[in-house]
């Protein structure tokens, strides 16, 4: 059953932020992984779930800077991890089925955005190949780990998917490089991951999410220049966001509630914002939001589904 973008009027909105989501809410003896959960949004996330009582497992690229960020916050672990290589991801996902541990929630938050062609792997775009390929392995090899009560994935996505569906004929921009829309197509694969995700996982309790935190000024924009940042009305003058835009705090509380609410249940698969079921887009405006048919598309999250499978080597699931 295919879950209607239509809000549930949750009682939080674009002003409440991941403590206020989680007020109540006890994750003792709850296990969570946040790619990117050390940095920004995911920093955030990270702190939330902790004050809520989860223990948080963070992958890192980086994993001194991530220790260094984490210090002296309880029930956190770092863990080496590089999405853009699947050795990598093989690696950190037996190592953690190894320990048999349960996983509660995966949230998939780590990415890039709108940088200079890079290629990885076999010649991969960087965007498609972190934001979605390297997080679409890292659910698939884990999902063993998902807690048989229910586990809950959530894709961190954006509006920007509103720039560009799939580009089935060139999904890696062999010819025709453009950073902004290899940013939005890889956003559109979070949600449409998430989709088909949910469908695959329904049957053993797993339901996935794709969340829009909304905007947010973090360091996922360090490849965009001030003046950049200035002309698309981002910041003022003076580098303060501009208006509309959330705090990291605020940012993370879709996530938090796409992975904790009971108002989801029976909704798998709901594109998600301002912690509720977003509404379809009725606009192209990314600050108003929404959810555009190309990313709630079930086909086309079949169709994704299997050319990632493809292209990782990994099994329909």
């Amino acid at each position: 059953m295919i879950t209607e973008q239509h809000k549930l009027g949750t009682g939080f909105d674009a002003h409440s932020t991941a403590t206020d989501v989680l007020a109540g809410v006890d994750l003792m003896g709850a296990t969570a992984l946040v790619t990117g959960g050390y940095s920004g949004l995911g920093l955030a996330t990270t702190r939330a779930l902790v004050q809520a009582g989860a223990h948080v497992i963070v992958p890192a690229r980086r994993p001194d800077t991530a220790e260094a960020a984490l210090h002296g916050l309880p029930r956190t672990e770092v863990r080496a991890l590089d999405l853009s290589d699947l050795e990598s991801v093989r690696v950190f996902s037996e190592r953690f089925l190894e320990t048999g541990r349960s996983l509660d929630v995966l949230i998939n938050g780590a990415g890039v955005m709108a940088c200079p062609e890079t290629r990885v792997g076999p010649g991969w775009e960087a965007h498609f190949a972190v934001n979605h390929l390297g997080h679409f392995a890292l659910a698939h090899r884990l999902s063993p780990s998902f807690a048989a009560t229910g586990a809950r994935v959530v894709a961190v996505a954006s509006s920007g998917h509103f720039l560009s569906d799939i580009r089935w004929d060139d999904p890696h921009f062999r010819s025709g490089y453009d950073r902004w829309l290899a940013y939005a197509q890889s956003k559109t694969a979070n949600a449409l991951f998430a989709l088909h995700l949910d469908r695959l996982g329904t049957t053993r309790g797993l339901h996935a999410f794709a969340v829009h935190p909304g905007s947010i000024l973090t360091p996922l924009q360090r490849h965009i220049p001030r003046d950049e940042q200035l002309a698309q009305g981002w910041i003022t003058r003076d580098g303060t966001p501009a208006a509309g835009f959330k705090t990291p705090e605020q940012g993370a509380a879709t996530a938090v509630w796409a992975a904790t609410s009971p108002l989801l249940d029976g909704r798998g698969g709901a594109y998600c914002q301002d912690c509720d079921i977003a509404e379809p887009a009725t606009t192209d405006d990314m600050l108003i939001g929404g959810v555009k048919p190309w990313a709630v598309d079930p086909d086309a999250a079949a169709r994704l589904w299997d050319l990632s499978c493809e292209l990782t080597g990994l099994s329909a699931f």
